[in-house]
Parts: C-alpha cells; structure tokens; sequence
C-alpha cells in the first residue's frame, strides 16, 4: 500500500512539545556565526542554531544578494551543486565551469576569483564541485579545493596557489593510490575533512573497467605530502583481502567514498560511507563479499587504521553506494544515551550504528536473495536491511502502483511492468529488465540529511522515482563478432550514457547527426580529453579513438585493428532509464518527492510530506505530487527547514514540527544544491547556489541570500 503523505498523531505533538523547549533557549545571533564546513559542522549536521528566521516570520524572507558568476552552459549541461562555507564573514563558493571565489558574506560583494580555466586546465576539468574545506593555523588560512584529479591548496585571502604545498600549490590525485592508475579517471567532487594538520580525502573514480581504487588518503596540509593511505581494496596480508579474487586489488576499482565523509574529534576518528567495486552491474570478475565496498568505515584519523567498518550491501550489482556523509548523533535508546551515526541510503534506509563499535541500535533482517542468471554472475545469497526506522521511500511497484493521472496511458504501464522484474530490494539485474525502485538517484542522495542534535530528529528528502536496469551480453572478442572495432568500443565505454546515440532525461547529448554540429577531430579530442559532464578516455590508443570516430561518422574502420577492453565477455546495461511516461512523469503514483521527519530514539517516521509540484498538474486541480529532487536540507533552531532541490525551482522552508510548507520563493534556477546559513554583524542569511541544468532544468550561474528586511 501507499504509504500515507502526512503521518500525524501522539507523534506529531511529541515532537512540536519539544521543539517548543529547544526554541525557547536559543538567543538571537550575536555578531558572526559561521557556516565554516561542508555539510555544516564536522558531525554533517546541516544544523545552524541560529533562530532569527523563525516560523512567525519566515514568510517576510526577501533577497540581500545575488551573485552571477557567468559562466553557465548556454545549452543546459552545466550545474552548481555546492554547499557554501563561510568563515569570519567571508563566503566561498564555486562556480559552474570550477571557478572558486570568495565573496563579502553580507553584501555578495566579489573579492577573488581563482579560475582554472584562465591557466588553460578546461581539458583536465570535469564535473561538479560541492564544497571546499578550511584551516588555519595562527595566520596561515588556507582553502583544500578539488578540481578534477586535482587538490589545490589556496590561500583563503587571496585565492592564490600555495607554492609550497605539493606541485607549485596542487597534488595529483591519480598518484600515490600503490596502484598505477595513470590515464584513468579521478574527481575530487566531494571535499573531505580536516584533522589537525591532515586533509582526509576520498574521490570519484570511474564506475566501469578500467577503473581507478578508491582508497583513502590523508595528506600533511603545509606541504602535500601523503601521510597514510587507507585501501578499501584491500592488498595482500590486509583485512578483507580475502572477500575478493587474489589478484582484484591489482585491476578492480571504485570503492571510493564519493559523497563526503564525517569527523569525531574528541575519538580522532572518521567515518566514511563508500560506494560499489566498478563495474556497477555484473560482478562476474569480483566474486565474493567485496569488503570494503558499500561500507561505513571508522578509521583513526591520525594513522588511517580501520577501527571498525560495517558492510550495508555485499557484492553490490545495484549501483547502491552509500550516497552521503553520515550524521553523527546522540540517541537516547534502551534508556540510555549512546554516541551512534545515521546513515542515509538510496534504497530509503537509515542505518543507526553504535560509533563506537559499528553495531546496529536496531534489530537487522537477514533476507535471502534470488542468484543471478547472469553468466558468471555469483549474487551473494544474503542481504541484511534494518528493521526500524522504517524505509523512508517506497520499496516494490506493483500494478497497484502504478500512476492512474492519465488512465489510457495506466494499462500499457501494467503491461509493460509485467514484463519485467520488479519485487523490492536485491533483485538481481537481468537481460529481461529489472525495476531498481527506489532508482539509482534514491531514496536518499548526495544532499545528505539534516539532524537535530537536540531532539534526536532525522530530516531527509527522498525520490521516489523507479528506473529500469536491463542488461545485454557483449562478446568483445573482435574476432568471433562481424561488427567493427569501433562498435565494440562504443558499446564498452559510451553506450551506458549515449545508448545507442539517443538522449535521455539525464541531459546527455544525443549523438544523432553529430557530423553535422563536430568534425572528426572536435570529436576524437572529446573522446581523448572529455568534456562538461563526459570523463576523459586519455587511455585509448590513437587507433581506438579513430575507430569510435569512424564508427560514429559511418567510416571506414581502421584495418587490422582488434579491440581489447579489460574482459573478452562481459554484460554492459542498457541505459540510465527512469520509468516514466509520454509526457515524463514516473510511472508509479504520487508522490515523487518527499520530505521527512525521522526519530531516531524511537525508529518511527515522525510526518511525510510531498517536496515539490508540477504547475500544470496543480492547475488541473490535481494535489500536490512532490518531484524529483537533489540537494538536501539544512535545520534550524528557528523551528525550520530549508531546502531547494525540487524541479519545480523553488526554494522552501517548512515547519520541522509539522512538514507544514510556511515560505517559497522562484530562484532564477533549480536550487539542486544544499544551502547554508550564517550571520555577520547579527543579521541571519540563508543562500542556496541556483545552477539548475539537472532533469532537463535550464542552467544558472547565480548564488542567491535571504534575510529578513532591516
């Protein structure tokens, strides 16, 4: 069944009554108040105590500032998906293109731009940045920036390069991994976390083969040099090494802690959440329990050691990382208070560990999984899901669940669903198409989870959008196959994003006709160097990337040549795929989006409520449905909740007791970031950066700050 939009009840008072006790000791701001962390405090809170803005005046809310950095995609392509941090009333932020820059906290006022594309770097750049870290020591003040595979260490006055620190002011992040990982991918998207003089860092890597390790690493922040490495592959002799083939730490990769990662200083310890082995779908080349992929890790911050790690997926083929840092808590639970962590997950858990120890605070289900009919596919026969809190997004669609807003399209979704595997978590990925629900973008997500440190309360927006994972065999022995190199290529290393050369709701280009807008060589240097949101290729042979051009232009291939990817047969998949219809609205019914309200002593969803609408379906009369959403929450004492992140491009706040909407105002783009809030000189603000360019929303370049009028 549905679960219902709004849960109320004894629970919802509970909640109000002490909500009502924590407002009443908060005190108006006092001069500053800082938002110096990625995710608001080292615990990744998302929390302010500040409660200037509260719920009797939130709705007077206007914009201080705004702030174009102007450099956004003119075709959409481009995002901001970055957490401002500000220090001593200075914030800094970065831009569509990677530009970092500071600015006056209080006016917007521009005070330095530190640009890598001025330097010619715009090849080696890629993707998204979503926040930057700070340290200082006496007047030392620098800024650990990550920009494609490379960490800058910055002055923070100035946003110049610090000579002294690695290579004339950066480390290159694809060395020292004890794995030669020249030519492949690495991004540092996510900032890591400062210990005394160490920056802790993970990484993104490449999801398919090749494929980089995604290991832990800490660096001495005056100089770059690597003072441990942690890997989550682990080596001969390390624990864990025998949950994977004897040779896989020399040739698999990922296992990367993509998604930020949460500090203890009083324990000197760090607790990262880290993603699935590459390749995603098909583990036929990785049998075994693959520790520490799709594991929260407790490491010694000072030597790297692991303390204690506690796997939530085994030999994951879901694509299910750990999509956000942890919240450190304090639950009161068996009647007592325990130090414990929340982790959010994409399939709409929460894990709530002892963090001391990694053990569950609620009872965990081991349940037995259907095995894979995949060829060489070896499902692990058991997965384990916490019994409480429960899901916080739905779980299975069925033909009940199927969206009825358009009644003539509902029957042909019930056809096409029976033709597919869908029966909740674990099931394994299939040639005949396999319903990933909630889908690779959550459930929870990279916008990571609010929580009250006063009242043990949860806050986290969900999607509740299904996709369809369907795979296909691949034979890459060109010898035994009629079709060319090229293809063969294609099929290894694009056809998971371009499919067969059309686009999807994710943005990416079609290459339909691509002749007619790039010449072969525009073409070739995009294959070699990548582009906006398309990983580099710089591994390929020149002859490769001649047959991936000849292909797609419908030349001649090269002769004599054979393609030698990583394994002679293998399953690739079919597509990023949402399950939608004609008119782009998921297949299952309302809602789509959701925000919710966790107690975490009791395990009990506190109130549910749909984030986002549709305008054209609200004009219908329709109630509101929720979208697809990305960028989360942040908490305040002021009794509120504010958040972006839904396609609608509005920015919100809600009343935590309640999921009551009290405020929303248009950005001039999607707000799919995480926003903050501080204070100088007494008054409150809360900026969201509006870069947009996700699920097929214009791009932006602006940073936009609200308070109340003076």
């Amino acid at each position: 069944m549905l679960r219902g939009w709004i849960l109320q009840g004894e629970n919802m008072a509970r909640t109000a009554l002490i909500l009502v006790l924590v407002l009443s000791s908060c005190a108006a701001p006092d001069g500053n108040t800082d938002w110096r962390y990625f995710g608001g405090d080292l615990a990744n809170s998302q929390y302010s105590t500040l409660d200037q803005i509260d719920r009797t005046n939130v709705g007077r809310l206007d914009v201080a500032w705004t702030y174009h950095t102007g450099d956004a995609d003119s075709s959409n392509r481009s995002q901001i998906q970055f957490n401002p941090i500000v220090v001593d009333g200075v914030l800094y932020g970065a831009s569509p293109r990677l530009k970092l820059f500071a600015l006056d906290a209080a006016t917007g006022a521009e005070k330095w731009v530190f640009d890598l594309y001025a330097a010619g770097d715009a090849p080696s750049v890629f993707g998204v940045s979503r926040g930057v870290a700070y340290w200082e020591s006496g007047d030392d003040r620098r800024l650990l920036y990550g920009a494609g595979h490379r960490l800058f260490a910055l002055d923070a006055r100035t946003g110049l390069p610090i000579p002294s620190f690695g290579s004339g002011g950066f480390v290159d992040l694809r060395e020292g991994l004890d794995r030669d990982a020249a030519g492949t991918f690495w991004s540092l998207n996510t900032p890591g976390v400062v210990y005394q003089d160490l920056y802790i860092v993970g990484g993104r890597v490449a999801e398919e083969l090749p494929s980089a390790p995604g290991h832990i690493r800490a660096y001495d922040i005056r100089t770059g040099e690597r003072a441990w490495i942690f890997h989550t592959i682990p080596q001969p002799g390390e624990y864990g090494y025998n949950s994977w083939p004897a040779d896989a730490w020399q040739r698999t990769g990922g296992v990367n802690v993509w998604s930020g990662m949460s500090l203890d200083p009083e324990r000197g310890t760090v607790y990262l959440p880290t993603g699935s082995a590459a390749f995603d779908f098909w583990g036929g080349n990785r049998h075994g329990e693959n520790l520490f992929a799709n594991a929260i890790l407790a490491l010694d911050a000072a030597t790297g050691e692991r303390k204690w790690h506690y796997q939530t997926v085994r030999h994951d083929i879901w694509d299910r990382d750990l999509p956000a840092a942890p919240n450190l808590v304090t639950v009161t639970h068996d009647g007592r208070r325990i130090d414990a962590l929340a982790q959010i997950t994409k399939s709409g858990h929460v894990w709530l560990l002892d963090r001391d120890t990694g053990a569950p605070l609620f009872p965990v289900e081991e349940r037995q999984v259907l095995p894979s009919d995949l060829d060489g596919e070896a499902a692990w026969p058991t997965q384990a899901l916490p019994t409480r809190p429960p899901p916080f997004a739905r779980q299975q669609l069925g033909p009940d669940d199927i969206n009825d807003l358009f009644p003539e399209q509902a029957a042909v979704f019930r056809d096409s669903l029976a033709r597919l595997r869908s029966a909740g978590q674990f099931v394994p990925p299939s040639t005949q198409g396999t319903i990933i629900f909630p889908g690779f973008d959550g459930g929870g997500e990279w916008g990571g989870a609010a929580h009250d440190p006063n009242a043990g309360i949860l806050y986290v927006n969900a999607n509740e959008m299904p996709w369809v994972l369907q795979m296909r065999k691949i034979d890459l022995d060109a010898s035994q196959r009629s079709f060319s190199a090229g293809q063969q290529l294609f099929a290894y290393y694009c056809y998971n994003c371009h499919g067969a050369g059309a686009s999807d709701a994710t943005g990416i280009p079609s290459l339909a006709g691509i002749g007619q807008r790039k010449t072969r060589e525009q073409v070739a240097a995009q294959v070699r160097g990548g582009g906006v949101r398309m990983p580099a290729l710089p591994y390929l042979k020149p002859d490769e990337v001649d047959a991936i051009v000849a292909f797609l232009f419908g030349d001649p291939q090269p002769e004599g040549l054979t393609a030698s990817p990583e394994a002679a047969v293998r399953y690739n998949h079919m597509g990023y795929n949402r399950f939608v219809d004609a008119n782009g609205y998921p297949v299952v019914r309302p809602p789509w989006g959701t925000l919710n309200a966790i107690d975490l002593n009791r395990g009990e969803i506190l109130w549910s409520v749909p984030l986002g609408e549709i305008p054209e379906l609200t004009a219908r009369g329709i109630p509101k449905t929720g979208t697809e959403n990305y960028g989360g929450p942040i908490a305040t004492a002021g009794g509120l909740l504010f958040i972006g992140a839904s396609k609608d491009e509005r920015f919100r706040a809600f009343d935590r007791a309640t999921g009551e909407e009290l405020w929303s105002t248009r950005l001039p783009s999607g707000g799919y970031a995480t926003p903050a809030t501080y204070a100088v000189n007494g008054r409150q603000y809360v900026v969201i950066a509006a870069g947009g360019g996700k699920m097929g929303t214009r791009s932006g370049d602006a940073y936009v700050a609200f308070a109340l009028p003076r």
